[in-house]
């Protein structure tokens, strides 16, 4: 004959209800969840925003060409480009040659004199409303989009040889500068992760030994009757477990909304749309890395209060008489 027990389902023999209270503990796990969140998109985001402004800097070369109109030093000059502005009755300008070697350089994948409009309107900000009036003549300003890898130094020489003076520059400076701000975004948000993980932990293990203090002497009749250590660690690692899952889970939900105007926010500087039409285009926004991580955060949660709560007890545990 099959023993009966006399203990209902779900009986709560070490009061664990009143112990690990369902209202304080999820909402400060919440809390922690939330900045998690954000510590977590600010390095996913820094690392995907430093990932296109690299390949759009490492993919432009500028140059700069003073006296464009000017006939070029070596004679013997390609006359295939289109002219800009014209060249001089002695030969081909120095602006059409310089476009004529770029174009055909291998790694090259197009060329394009800046107009004086445009040059007008990158110097607005430095020179006022006066920068078309300027008695100083100006340098043209080629943009070069490159298709490969390409070595800057023996590219540069020419440019020497048919234009003195032409300068240059493949951005290097500020690619290093950018890798340098992307490597301490993450460091600072791998930080806050680290610091917010932390302090979840005590949050919890301050909370179990709380319920461990109110619940002293049941705990200590269940121990003396024979449960084991295990058991009792079990017990209160499983409830802070649970409370620990459904604040994780309540502050990544809450995190979405932020994290989405954040987006929204940096996708000028990430190159898409300012300002979608739909949901659709505003989840889009989001680096995928993010929503493959973002689900991961409950169970982070509920895996810091196992650890941490069936360790607290049995350290609690093992002072006892």
């Amino acid at each position: 004959m099959a023993a009966i027990s006399l203990r209902p389902a779900g009986f709560d023999d070490l009061g664990l209800r009143r112990a690990l209270s369902d209202r304080m503990l999820p909402l400060l796990v919440a809390a922690m969840a939330f900045l998690a969140a954000l510590a977590l998109a600010g390095w996913i985001g820094a690392a995907s925003l430093a990932a296109q402004w690299r390949d759009g800097a490492g993919a432009a070369l500028t140059v700069q060409v003073p006296r464009p109109h000017a006939p070029a030093s070596q004679p013997g000059a390609s006359r295939g480009a289109p002219s800009q502005g014209g060249a001089s009755q002695g030969g081909t300008s120095r602006l059409v040659s310089v476009m004529s070697l770029l174009s055909g350089t291998p790694g090259v994948a197009s060329v394009r004199a800046l107009p004086d409009d445009e040059l007008a309107d990158l110097l607005r900000p430095w020179l006022g409303t006066g920068a078309e009036r300027l008695a100083v003549p100006l340098p043209a300003v080629v943009a070069v989009r490159l298709a490969g890898r390409l070595d800057v130094a023996p590219l540069a020489q020419r440019l020497q040889a048919i234009s003195p003076g032409a300068l240059l520059e493949d951005h290097g400076v500020w690619l290093r500068r950018l890798s340098a701000l992307a490597w301490s975004l993450q460091t600072c948000s791998g930080l806050a992760l680290v610091l917010v993980a932390t302090v979840a932990a005590a949050v919890i293990a301050v909370a179990t030994r709380a319920g461990l203090s109110s619940r002293r002497e049941a705990i200590e009749i269940v121990h003396g009757l024979g449960a084991t250590d295990s058991y009792i660690a079990g017990r209160f690692a499983r409830r802070a477990t649970m409370l620990a899952t459904v604040g994780g889970l309540v502050g990544a939900i809450l995190a979405m909304p932020v994290l989405l105007a954040l987006a929204q926010l940096a996708a000028p500087f990430s190159g898409a749309s300012s300002d979608p039409e739909n949901v659709s285009e505003v989840i889009a926004l989001l680096p995928p890395g993010l929503w493959l991580i973002l689900p991961g955060l409950p169970l982070a949660a509920a895996a810091i209060g196992f650890l941490t709560a069936h360790g607290t007890v049995r350290r609690w545990l093992r002072r006892l008489p």
